[in-house]
Formats: C-alpha cells, structure tokens, sequence
C-alpha cells in the first residue's frame, strides 16, 4: 500500500512509519494499526467494536477501554492532534473514531534529484531505447535513496527507552484505581510528546500492568530493553491527594529524580499528567545520548 500524506505528514501504512516533513515521528507499533485502520476507511466512522477486532484479534476483552483510549492518544501525541479541536481524528460519541484530514499521495520523485545521466541521442537500432534509459534512471533514484537511508541511520543515535509502570494506588480506597489507571496513561502520552522522539516510551505492556507487588525491575529493563523506568505511587495525605513519580536509571537502580504533585479538583488527569512529565523534563534533558 503506497504511503498515505496529510497536512505536514507522511504514513505508511505496511511499515507504521510516520514522518512529519521527512523526519521520523514515534509511533508504537498498536497505535500504529490503529492508524493505519482510521486512514483506510477514508472518512468513515470506524467502530469500536471493528477496532476491538482488529486490534485485538485473540478476543481479548480486558481493559479494552484503557487499550484504546491509550492508543488513540498516543496516535494524537504523535500528530499533535487534540480531541477537544481535532485536525486529524474525530472522537464520534459512543460510536467509534472518524479520520477527518484530507489525504494525499506523496509527490513524485523528479529525474532532476537523481542527478545527471549522459547519454548520446539515440539513433535508430542503435544505443538504449527510451525504456532502457527510463527504467536506468528508476534503479538510480532507488540505489541513491538507499544509501541515503542508510547514511541516515548509520549516523542516528540508538533510542533510549522509558518503560513507564502503572501507578500504584496506595490510599487504600479502590475508587482511585480507575483514577491511578488514567493518570498512568496520560503520562505516558506526555511523555511521548514532550522527548519528541529522543526516548522511545513503553506503556502498554503487560509487565508493566502488573500490581506493584509482582513488578521486577529488572525483569522490566531486561524484558522491554529499557534503560529507564518510571514507577508511580498515589497517596492520601487526609483530605489531599499526592501523585509522585520516581525516574530510575537501570540497570543501577538509581533514583534520578521524583517528582511530587498535588493534586486537587481544578486539574484534570491530563494536566497533572503534563506537570508531572515537565518536572522530570529537566532531568531527561540533561542525561547524554546513548552511544551505539
């Protein structure tokens, strides 16, 4: 399937890959799907139901909410996209999701950016046919953009990767499960936004969901290869609720910071989730790239 363009994007639905003007976007590989499944109806409401199937084709019903609801957003952090004022995925109310952009397909390579091939006016029965000529110039362009492509890799730092665990609730009152759930989410689709594709950020797997009792960092960091972990905690301090969020470098297990919120009624999940992430910004900021 060709590469699917919209506004200052390009996405290819059999690879999952996103760019936005020619540089590579973050994208994991479910919300990637889900994606790929919004562009292909072309402006249909895509149902729940439907993405439940295709997503989650072993029949899984756990958490589906949670499994969409963070697939959407992360697809969302990714575009820049808002659901309050959507350019680009429409939430259709007890329905499903609506892709509203316009799409179109990438513009054409031009001989021009192969580079000049000599060749002698053809003659009759003699030299290369204009075919020849034509489909030379065609292996050119495809040998030139892969060693572009290659160049570009080669010289591409390796991804650091943040393996973001759910947060615990520990107040002692189940209602703030559904609460420690959502704030879980919303800090990773933050996080993904705010590195903005320098740390590649884990949320969604099943290690990561256990209860705070059965999780083994080590078996994290050695599970999803990842260097960093975040561990959450949701705490009762009488009438005030405290999130604090612990960023730990692995395989060391050193505390590299925490970051303490408090959190009351004038702040959505989303916001605190925002406040949280910016707080650790500074210290991610600073860590030094990883050597490949």
């Amino acid at each position: 399937m060709p590469n699917r363009r919209f506004g200052l994007f390009d996405f290819n639905p059999d690879t999952g890959e996103l760019f936005r003007e020619g540089r590579a976007v973050r994208l994991q590989a479910q919300p990637a799907r889900l994606l790929a499944l919004l562009i292909a109806a072309r402006g249909g409401i895509v149902t729940r139901e439907s993405l439940h199937d295709a997503l989650w084709p072993d029949g899984t019903t756990v958490d589906f909410d949670r499994g969409l609801n963070f697939a959407i957003a992360q697809v969302r952090s990714a575009l820049g996209d808002s659901a309050e004022s959507p350019a680009f995925i429409r939430t259709v109310p007890k329905r499903g999701y609506q892709f509203i952009a316009p799409l179109s397909e990438p513009a054409p390579i031009e001989a021009a950016v192969v580079g000049p091939v000599a060749v002698e006016p053809i003659r009759e029965r003699r030299g290369l046919s204009r075919r020849a000529v034509y489909r030379l110039g065609i292996a050119a362009a495809a040998v030139v953009a892969a060693i572009t492509i290659a160049v570009i890799q080669a010289s591409r730092p390796t991804e650091a990767r943040i393996a973001v665990a759910r947060f615990e609730n520990e107040t002692g009152n189940l209602d703030f499960d559904r609460f420690a759930g959502t704030i879980t989410d919303s800090v990773v689709a933050s996080l993904t936004s705010q590195t903005a594709g320098r740390f590649g950020v884990i949320g969604n797997a099943m290690i990561l969901r256990r209860a705070r009792s059965f999780q083994d960092l080590d078996e994290i960091a050695s599970t999803l290869k990842a260097e960093y972990v975040i561990l959450g905690q949701v705490q009762r301090d009488g009438p005030r609720i405290r999130v604090l969020a612990h960023l730990i470098r692995m395989p060391g297990k050193t505390h590299l910071k925490v970051s303490r919120l408090e959190v009351d009624s004038s702040r959505s999940e989303a916001q605190s989730a925002e406040q949280i992430v910016s707080d650790l910004m500074g210290r991610l900021n600073s860590l030094p790239p990883v050597i490949p």
